[in-house]
């Protein structure tokens, strides 16, 4: 059994993944860890970037940005405000090799225990809010292939507002006050159906001042795999189980649970084909890939 903690939206994605490399690219993972404990990543073959980043609003690139990154990148950025003041981060173009080329984005010091997400590949993240007065990105690369890479801008956000919890794709979001009490309501496009919540109130967080109460959600096709569960109890199950599922799936499934309450999920059966087809689950601390 899992147990996913105080997690009010559990998300589940099953992607494919075309890397056929080796040893080295599984390793990478650890490379990198070691990388950000010790503060040693091939250095010597590093571009020089990062650095310590202040002011009530700014931007953060890739080095070489929009025309990409070198390979054997390893750039710190730590974006520093006063006390009480927190931090928005949202990324306008995000373009790197999926899998290999990482930003991590952390909520306070660049520790494993603050980490809260980490983006590779096309697909932009929802603005990202700091609980406190540090945000600190961490962006490596590895040997070879590189893409245009990043852009990000950051803005100091007072106690009392939440931020923009900004626009889905193929979504409308209703609203633009977003100071404690208000609240924003999301729509989907014609062919698109709303999965999570579809009201968002920004409210009082005990010890990290105003945020959303609920995740952003996001609009899925109609008639795609995935889905918004609620209730009690319930069964996930891949398309045509206990058949083989078919190519190029990619499903998102959300449990949504009343505020407080845990989510605990238990696998009666899993067999996907090795290195290729994966489930990622997260709503917990760190998410996990299966």
């Amino acid at each position: 059994m899992t147990d996913l903690g105080a997690s009010e939206m559990l998300l589940m994605r099953r992607r494919l993944n075309v890397k056929t490399n080796g040893r080295l690219r599984r390793d990478l993972p650890l490379l990198l860890l070691l990388g950000l404990l010790f503060g040693d990543f091939s250095s010597s073959k590093a571009e020089s970037c990062g650095g310590v980043v202040q002011g009530l609003n700014g931007s953060i690139e890739s080095p070489g940005f929009p025309h990409g990154y070198p390979n054997y990148a390893n750039c710190t950025w730590l974006i520093i405000t006063g006390e009480r003041n927190r931090i928005q981060l949202t990324f306008v173009t995000l373009a790197l090799e999926e899998d290999f080329d990482i930003v991590s984005v952390y909520d306070g010091q660049p520790s494993p225990g603050n980490l809260k997400m980490r983006l590779s590949g096309f697909m932009l993240p929802s603005p990202i809010v700091s609980s406190g007065s540090i945000l600190a990105l961490w962006f490596t690369t590895d040997f070879a292939v590189s893409a245009q890479g990043f852009r990000a801008v950051y803005e100091v956000l007072p106690s009392h507002t939440c931020g923009t919890p900004g626009v889905i794709p193929n979504g409308v979001i209703h609203g633009s006050r977003y100071n404690m009490g208000d609240k924003i309501r999301y729509s989907c496009e014609s062919g698109f159906v709303l999965e999570g919540h579809s009201i968002l109130t920004c409210i009082v967080s005990p010890g990290s001042g105003a945020q959303w109460d609920f995740p952003s959600p996001f609009c899925r096709a109609e008639g795609a795999c995935g889905g918004t569960l609620r209730g009690t109890a319930g069964s996930i199950t891949s398309p045509g189980y206990p058949a083989e599922y078919e190519n190029n799936l990619d499903c998102t499934w959300s449990i949504l649970s009343e505020p407080g309450d845990t989510i605990a999920l238990v696998f009666n059966d899993f067999l996907l084909e090795d290195k290729y087809d994966f489930l990622e689950i997260s709503g917990t601390e760190a998410p996990s890939i299966w």
